[in-house]
């Protein structure tokens, strides 16, 4: 019996695209295969609790080989446009099986969850040739110019990279041993990290997420997600916390009271953080994002270069996404007018 097209799409698409649904599998896969920490099953789990829905997805060939994976985290959208789908850092697969996967994760989230895009955020070096049906977009999440230091550096070498305060401030800082730097072991002194946290944010007037969704980072990911606080009088001046996976340590939050800026304990705390990663291993660390304010210079003084990644990708799955792209634009536009 000859299947109806739609019926056929959908039978190929389960042949190639096969979730998982054991998080040691998963995460095996990502860590064997240089994935980034995102891509991690512990990230998909925080932002499960926090509005969004995570599958892991396998593509494989005729094999039943793997050829790739991809957390797909998807959020729904209000009526007619269903859902949007993202997927940050990835997907997990190489330049040969790269549009094979797309095309595949495209019409799995498009047949199964009615998407109306599918946004990726992947590793790609800026300047790489887009696979077709694929665009650039300002709507973006992570920001595409970073900042990359290669771990596989000697010390020497990294920080002969750097601006000549930024190698005075971490001697003077660590020479004057105002302070002590050790990692965040426990909830209790992540709460005393969040309160230096929540005075960063209002000194800066940008916006934070509940607590909750910290607290869930930081169970979630575990020993993915280390937590290192520069401390004095047994109380924490400033913090950094990354996200790890076997190759890539990546910024996620950081921030710093008074008397840590007074200190200058940043400068001190993320070049331990920085050695830190290297003594255990890791290839990379990904500074997370550069703009034009105060903390990105403060980023820059830790290399002489940057890193421009590819950005953010769409693929259209509906013809009603130009009606949401329209829209999006329009309502972050009028969040931030209501938050003033």
């Amino acid at each position: 019996m000859r299947l109806a097209p739609i019926a056929w799409v959908i039978m190929c698409i389960m042949n190639s695209i096969e979730r998982c649904t054991e998080q040691k599998v998963w995460d095996d896969y990502i860590l064997e295969n240089q994935g980034h920490p995102l891509q991690l099953w512990g990230w998909g789990s925080v932002k499960g609790a926090h509005g969004w829905t995570a599958e892991r997805l396998f593509m494989l060939d005729e094999q039943k080989r793997i050829t790739g994976a991809a957390q797909v985290l998807i959020k729904k959208l209000p009526w007619p446009f269903m859902s949007l789908a993202y997927i940050p850092r990835g997907p997990l697969t190489d330049e040969s099986h790269r549009s094979e996967m797309l095309d595949a994760l495209s019409d799995y989230v498009r047949s199964q969850h009615g998407s109306v895009v599918l946004k990726i955020e992947p590793e790609w070096s800026e300047g790489v040739e887009l696979p077709r049906g694929w665009h650039t977009t300002k709507s973006t999440i992570l920001i595409p110019n970073t900042l990359i230091l290669d771990l596989g550096k000697s010390h020497d070498i990294l920080q002969a990279a750097m601006s000549k305060k930024t190698r005075q401030y971490i001697r003077k800082s660590s020479a004057e041993s105002a302070f002590e730097i050790r990692q965040v072991k426990d909830r209790a002194e992540l709460e005393k990290c969040m309160d230096v946290y929540h005075k960063t944010a209002k000194r800066a007037g940008f916006a934070l997420h509940d607590d909750t969704y910290y607290y869930d980072v930081f169970d979630n990911l575990g020993d993915a997600s280390p937590v290192f606080a520069a401390y004095k009088d047994g109380w924490p001046i400033a913090f950094l916390w990354l996200a790890i996976s076997q190759s890539t340590a990546f910024e996620l939050y950081g921030g710093m009271n008074e008397e840590g800026q007074q200190l200058r304990a940043n400068y001190a705390l993320k070049w331990h953080a920085i050695t830190r990663m290297k003594k255990w291993g890791i290839e990379r660390y990904d500074m997370n994002g550069l703009v034009s304010d105060g903390v990105s210079n403060f980023k820059r003084g830790f290399a002489d270069h940057e890193d421009r990644l590819v950005g953010t990708l769409d693929k259209p799955l509906s013809p009603l996404f130009v009606i949401w792209a329209w829209i999006l634009p329009l309502a972050k536009k009028v969040a931030r007018t209501l938050k003033r």
